[in-house]
């Protein structure tokens, strides 16, 4: 090792930060687009429906000196069934754990019953806090965005208010450089290399379940889970994966399955097709499709999505 690598590597632990950014917000905030974007690659699933992200998921991205990780909750809001429970609790657990949390609000929407919650239960939290505005593009009339800011602030203290588009990208550049200057000073937690902590079996089956999100409708997708149940990397580099997508009724499962089998096809196809992008391999899908009676109430099922089974 030459010596300005040695002076280096010494010099590293006190210019380095790193630190923990829950992204929280009512169901269809965006919050999973734009964890995607700050990281620059898909690490959480999205999609047009509510209530997608299940579990939190932590994207990472370097900006500069800084690794900032960013930790996707599931969208907070008044929990009807168990998993509801389940996933309300993870998102608040992944608020808790972190150095700064991003309060995220459709401007669209403004602020509704989900987002009046979010406020009443983080008026108690010490930490600081970001508001960031989305989907401020499709906001028509501009001169209610600052009355927005406005009622939203006589509720809560914001350290910054930003304005974004997560799905165009718009002010993302500018929210994840105030970030990487927020993080405190400390060593990276992860490789340099590394975009989320996430298993790759359980981001597999996340990508799956989102094109069950796509193709179905209604509320089949809200009943049915996905679980990667083999993985073999072969010395090419290509992967065989297998995964299993677990409904509740027979019925259920000729919809997943569709006319002739298209439907799954179309899942498989284009679930894989996102796996050999994020892998930069060739990847083999197998899916089966199984009916497991009240997988809700089976504490089993939630170990395997990484939740915590609430107690009645």
């Amino acid at each position: 090792m030459s010596e300005a690598d040695a002076r280096h590597d010494n010099e590293t632990p006190f210019h380095r930060r790193c630190g923990f950014i829950a992204v929280i917000g009512a169901p269809n905030a965006g919050k999973s687009t734009l964890v995607n974007a700050l990281v620059g690659s898909k690490v959480s699933i999205v999609s047009h429906k509510v209530q997608t992200t299940r579990v939190p998921i932590r994207g990472i991205a370097i900006e500069g000196d800084s690794q900032l990780v960013f930790i996707d909750t599931p969208g907070i809001f008044r929990p009807k069934r168990r998993l509801d429970r389940a996933m309300v609790d993870a998102a608040w657990g992944g608020a808790h754990d972190a150095d700064i949390v991003v309060l995220m609000v459709d401007a669209v929407k403004g602020v509704d019953d989900d987002v009046t919650r979010i406020l009443v239960r983080l008026t108690d939290s010490r930490l600081p806090k970001i508001l960031v505005l989305n989907k401020v593009d499709r906001v028509t009339d501009k001169d209610m965005m600052l009355p927005l800011v406005a009622r939203l602030s006589e509720r809560m203290t914001f350290d910054r208010v930003f304005m974004i588009s997560a799905l165009d990208g718009n002010g993302v550049a500018d929210l994840k450089s105030f970030l990487a200057g927020r993080m405190p000073l400390g060593p990276w937690h992860y490789p340099e290399d590394e975009i989320s902590d996430a298993p790759l079996r359980m981001l597999a089956a996340e990508i799956t379940r989102e094109k069950i999100y796509q193709y179905l409708h209604e509320e089949l997708p809200y009943s049915t889970t996905v679980e990667t149940t083999d993985w073999k990397t072969f010395k090419n580099g290509s992967v065989r994966i297998e995964q299993t997508i677990f409904v509740e009724r027979d019925s259920q499962k000729s919809i997943v399955l569709g006319k002739g089998g298209q439907t799954i096809k179309k899942i498989s196809s284009q679930s894989r097709a996102d796996l050999s992008r994020i892998l930069e391999h060739d990847v083999h899908l197998f899916l089966f499709v199984k009916v497991r009676e009240n997988w809700g109430s089976d504490p089993e099922r939630y170990r395997e999505m990484g939740l915590e089974f609430p107690k009645d």
